[in-house]
């Protein structure tokens, strides 16, 4: 357990780059085999523009694709939120735990639920209210 760790009082998630949403079976043997098996590792690989351009070299792709998964992999890195919904948040516009920190939790439902509605045509798929405000309480502790 990390000093962070015991201060917030929370654990971030890690998980295997296998559980990434996402990835086909060649990119995740690809990041496998330039050091990449989970997603805290994937986030180290790639904290700056320069180490994202080194890992998409590698994996012979373009940056583009690196961000998106190094967004996904932060995002999973809250605990209510993980590999499930990291991806709903993603393509509802928030990009990151810092975004989602200032992203109000109203407006954030409200954009997921229009997602819903317009991808699924389904309003019982969205979370409710009090689990958004959850994930925003628990991205405030990591």
């Amino acid at each position: 357990m990390s000093l962070k760790t015991k201060i917030s009082g929370i654990r971030e998630s890690n998980w295997s780059i296998e559980e990434l949403p996402g990835l086909s079976q060649d990119e995740i043997d690809n990041l496998k085999n330039c050091g990449v098996p989970n997603t805290l590792a994937l986030i180290e690989q790639g904290k700056n523009l320069e180490e994202k351009v080194i890992l998409a070299t590698k994996l012979q792709v373009n940056v583009q694709s690196v961000n998106k998964w190094i967004a996904l992999a932060d995002l999973a890195r809250i605990p209510g939120v993980g590999i499930q919904h990291c991806g709903l948040l993603l393509h509802a516009g928030v990009a990151s735990v810092m975004q989602l920190l200032t992203t109000p939790a109203h407006r954030l439902h409200r954009q997921i639920l229009r997602l819903q509605v317009a991808t699924l045509q389904r309003r019982d798929l969205c979370p409710p209210i009090e689990e958004v405000h959850q994930w925003i309480k628990d991205a405030k502790k990591l």
